[in-house]
């Protein structure tokens, strides 16, 4: 069992940052991805970042280039750096673990491939 709990949300307005924050326990994995995710009022939960043991990143296209997924593995805590925030960033986040060796490349942002998942910490961007 994996306990995921998410930090930094908050209100900004468009064009601010914020850096969300994930701290899963206990670690006892060697070979996993995790990921941010995302769900808007009324809209599918979709994926918006992914990393993998292998500390490869992976981005949704709507957020490449403003926001950067990072894992400090001396806090063992995962991070979302979203920068040059938009109306449309607006949703809560979740950060998702799944203990694996491999997900397929172009499967790495789907809901599916995780099996563990955070209670959400709300983003909302003003105009």
């Amino acid at each position: 069992q994996v306990e995921l709990v998410e930090s930094g949300g908050g209100s900004v307005q468009a064009g601010g940052s914020l850096r969300l924050s994930c701290a899963p326990s206990p670690i006892t994995y060697r070979t996993y991805y995790m990921a941010w995710f995302r769900q808007a009022p009324g809209k599918e939960r979709e994926g918006v970042a992914a990393l993998g043991y292998q500390g490869s990143p992976a981005y949704a296209g709507s957020v490449k280039g403003r926001f950067t997924i990072s894992k400090d593995n001396a806090k063992n805590t995962l991070y979302l750096q979203m920068n040059n925030l938009k109306p449309e960033d607006t949703a809560m986040y979740y950060c998702a673990h799944v203990a694996t060796g491999w997900i397929p490349p172009e499967r790495i942002l789907a809901t599916s491939q995780y099996n563990y998942w955070g209670q959400g910490t709300q983003v909302t961007v003003s105009s």
